[in-house]
């Protein structure tokens, strides 16, 4: 057993209410730059639709994740090593800017330097990538709150999934929102698909990062990624995700989106897992048992055999003790109503959700029924009022099972609640009938609905002392062993290695993100990268200066 430390994410999906102001606060703190203005490290989908970008859980279209192979072993779904050094110019798995959408501005100078005349002038929209006019057709949250429309549903690749029944119920039944973030898998698929090693997974707390000073653009990471949360920044060349705000975490504090959301529905906490099992689980032959096996891959902190076993492995005692406090590993276990997104991926996602249930409340009530009481909310759950296959594609591979016994909870909590908050005695069968006692079923509305900030977000700080001891060294993918499918090895670089940072290209980076003007890169001053060179110009360096006779 290696024993390993994991921040992770919970999402209550029954609390957002789309408002997107986790998107524009990360936006504000992490990508308002010159080439990252069509990134969204957050973004809030609504759900039935196409997501961001259009269509990206079409796996059979875009080749993210992991699959099996004949023998039962893991690989890539979109080719190993070799396959990806025959095709490392030339990579046609990956959107294309349409399918995220071009960024624009307004050309706001004709507004105020257009000459006299009958018409107001108006501000046209200009393409931040080519300064020329473009056309508005997409954009992140383009299909925001139109989902159920027959022109934006029929392309959602999750819904294809799904009976005629079902998507007929979602027509008549509700819309939700489904926040997204990097999901810092414990096998990420972006760390094994990049050939010069820079995606790595931190040894410390489990997030995957993206070294800047070794990315080489080939954007193989952009395909790896199944949920396609990896960026290409079209001004510097070099790749981008959501960090998990590393640098608020380190000292304690929850990340920008977390912190800022109004719903109050995130919650982060740290989670342990055994580094032996993720390869094992990851390659568990049926897709419906993906949801358990992951669950067996983390460890109980209140075991004082892993307790031992993390000490063994450097992990210190205050972040054992926040791993006892997590509330990410309460909603997952001791509540069991967190479920992956995607386990079909194989990629072991750690940001979870909570699926919604207001639906059905909504729906009973607007029948004449009782929207609270535990004997129809039951029933609307088992009667598919609410569509539990398509929840089941999102979150358990299409295993309807789970998905209904975390609905079953979120009913009796609400029952449970509201018989106290009227004064009524306690119904005891309420809880029993979903497995739980009423104390549980209290302990979990407190933390659902009712827990304080230092409840919600256990993050422990890091410890300085062993920074020299932990600085990129990284386990990379989980699967990087020798023989495994990720990319280490001899044909690729071993992505935990630390690199030297080469001070020109810091500084030619910083110039040219900076740089406002559409059309010039900026000078780049001293050696020139080539492989950082957007073609734009003719930079300092480039070229030998002729000598003055």
């Amino acid at each position: 057993m290696r024993v390993m430390a994991q921040l992770a994410m919970v999402m209550n999906l029954d609390k957002c209410i789309g408002c997107h102001t986790c998107s524009v606060t990360c936006k504000q703190a992490w990508t308002n730059r010159a080439g990252t203005e069509y990134v969204w490290f957050n973004n809030v989908e609504t759900r039935p639709g196409q997501g961001y970008p259009r269509t990206y859980q079409d796996q059979d279209r875009w080749k993210g994740g992991w699959e099996l192979n004949r023998r039962g072993r893991l690989r890539l779904r979109a080719g190993g090593r070799l396959k990806k050094l025959l095709s490392i110019f030339a990579n046609p798995l990956m959107p294309s800017i349409g399918d995220y959408y071009e960024p624009w501005t307004y050309d706001y100078d004709r507004l105020f330097s257009a000459p006299m005349q009958a018409d107001t002038p108006v501000a046209r929209p200009r393409s931040l990538i080519t300064g020329r006019p473009t056309k508005i057709s997409w954009s992140a949250n383009w299909d925001d709150s139109l989902a159920g429309g027959p022109e934006l549903a029929s392309a959602d690749p999750v819904l294809a999934k799904v009976s005629e029944e079902i998507r007929l119920e979602f027509e008549r039944a509700f819309m939700f929102y489904l926040p997204r973030i990097c999901e810092h898998c414990l096998n990420p698929s972006c760390v094994a698909s990049c050939p010069s090693g820079a995606l790595y997974k931190r040894t410390e707390d489990g997030i995957v990062l993206v070294d800047q000073d070794r990315c080489r653009g080939w954007r193989m990471c952009v395909t790896g990624c199944p949920y396609k949360k990896v960026y290409f920044n079209h001004r510097t060349g070099k790749a981008e995700k959501c960090t998990f705000c590393f640098p608020r975490v380190e000292v304690g504090i929850p990340t920008v989106c977390s912190e800022t959301c109004v719903g109050r529905l995130r919650y982060i906490g740290l989670v342990l897992y055994d580094a032996d099992r993720v390869a094992e689980a990851a390659a568990t032959p049926d897709e419906k048992d993906l949801y358990e096996a992951q669950k067996r891959v983390l460890l109980d902190p209140r075991d004082p055999e892993v307790a031992a076993a993390a000490r063994r492995e450097g992990i210190p005692d205050d972040w054992l003790e926040a791993a006892r406090r997590s509330p990410v590993y309460r909603l997952i276990f001791d509540y069991e109503v967190a479920l992956p997104l995607h386990p079909e991926y194989r990629t072991m996602p750690m940001v979870w959700y909570i699926p919604p249930l207001s639906p059905v409340v909504d729906a009973l009530a607007g029948t004449g029924h009782d929207g609270e009481d535990a004997g129809n909310l039951f029933g609307a759950i088992d009667t598919l009022r609410i569509p539990v296959g398509y929840l089941a594609e999102l979150f358990t591979a299409g295993d309807e099972e789970p998905v209904r016994a975390v609905l079953r909870r979120l009913a009796a909590m609400r029952s449970h609640m509201r018989r106290i908050n009227l004064g009524q005695a306690q119904d005891t069968s309420i809880a029993a009938a979903v497995g739980m006692t009423g104390e549980q079923v209290e302990d979990m509305h407190r933390l659902l609905a009712l827990a304080p900030y230092g409840e919600r977000y256990v993050i422990p700080k890091a410890h300085a002392e062993q920074g020299a001891q932990l600085e990129e060294l990284a386990t990379g993918c989980s699967l990087d062993y020798e023989g495994g499918p990720g990319m280490n090895g001899p044909f690729g670089e071993a992505s935990g290695r630390p690199a030297p940072v080469a001070v020109e290209n810091f500084h030619a980076l910083r110039e040219r993100q900076e740089g406002d003007d559409l059309d010039d890169a900026g000078e780049l001053r001293g050696r020139v990268n080539l492989l950082n060179w957007d073609g734009k110009g003719v930079p300092d360096g480039l070229f030998p200066k002729r000598r003055r006779k």
